[in-house]
């Protein structure tokens, strides 16, 4: 079994990912500052040590490398939420610090793959959809983006100087039981089970897809074990594109909520108005068909009902 680094375990994403690969019986040791991750997130099991410590200081990054003899990096440690992003932007561009010394200690200590996680983000707004992997038209502005897109091209150098291998993954849209609630599906499925006011930026017509986590935690893996994967860029996500509105009216459908649908001005950035993925490259990889975002709402619910 392999011993596996995963900065910012304490999210969404990396704590699911933790999860399953503790249940593979893989040493999973999780670097997260608790910025925005939480303790509760970390799962409490054998295989798991949480360390808590932050992925863009090179000096709490050093010993733990030191202390272990790491096979694989996942670097998921970010700041992310597009709000959050918005009104911190020198604290987004610090997170190409922890890039820098990520790959710097995986290179200087043998590490066999470093695992990146990127972002629909990149795409900008699109000029074609399906959004394929080799397409990459470089067109936002925003620091979140330029941010993803300077650490894919560090993963991709180190490969090209070092010989280091890498995978990038471009998140779409990610949702499960872990996810905070000041994105969309929690935040509308919260309001839903209250009765509350969904409120919808400008006419919700923009679109996204939306990938389960366990959807995308399984590509992960996948891709880990495949040497195919090596020195590629997988788009993670769901090639549902539906529109916002949709999804409001569909979280009140499975919840069976009156809820009332409130329409608040258009953010002035950061709000792209479609995205969805070409996942040709990742179907091929799950050989499986995808959770339906019903069935995933359901999951959720159950989940929220159940705390």
């Amino acid at each position: 079994m392999s011993i596996i680094l995963i900065t910012g375990g304490a999210g969404n994403v990396g704590s699911a990912l933790a999860r399953t690969l503790a249940d593979q019986s893989h040493t999973v040791v999780i670097v997260d500052n608790l910025s925005t991750g939480s303790i509760n997130k970390v799962p409490q099991e054998d295989h798991v040590v949480f360390i808590k410590a932050d992925a863009n200081n090179y000096q709490d990054l050093l010993p733990v490398f030191g202390r272990f003899d790491f096979d694989y990096v996942f670097h998921y440690a970010a700041m992310v939420g597009v709000k959050r992003t918005l009104e911190n932007p020198m604290s987004v561009l610090e997170d190409i610090e922890g890039i820098k010394h990520i790959l710097q200690l995986s290179k200087n200590t043998g590490v066999k793959r470093v695992f990146y996680s990127s972002s629909s983000e990149v795409y900008g707004e699109p000029f074609e959809i399906p959004q394929n992997e080799l397409t990459t038209p470089l067109n936002s502005r925003l620091p979140y983006a330029i941010v993803k897109n300077v650490g894919e091209a560090f993963f991709k150098s180190y490969y090209q100087e070092y010989g280091l291998p890498y995978t990038i993954f471009r998140f779409f849209n990610t949702y499960g039981p872990n996810q905070s609630e000041d994105f969309v599906i929690p935040k509308f499925l919260k309001a839903a089970l209250s009765n509350e006011p969904i409120e919808l930026y400008g006419d919700g017509l923009q679109t996204r897809s939306f990938c389960f986590v366990q959807d995308n935690i399984d590509t992960c893996i996948l891709a880990m074990d495949s040497d195919a994967m090596k020195n590629e860029v997988l788009n993670i996500g769901s090639d549902k594109e539906m529109t916002i509105l949709e999804l409001a009216q569909t979280i009140i459908k499975v919840t069976g909520s009156s809820s009332q649908l409130i329409h608040l001005p258009a953010l002035k950035e950061g709000d792209m108005t479609r995205r969805c993925p070409d996942t040709t490259k990742m179907k091929k990889l799950l050989n499986r068909e995808q959770i339906l975002l019903e069935d995933g709402l359901k999951k959720l619910v159950a989940h929220y009902e159940n705390r």
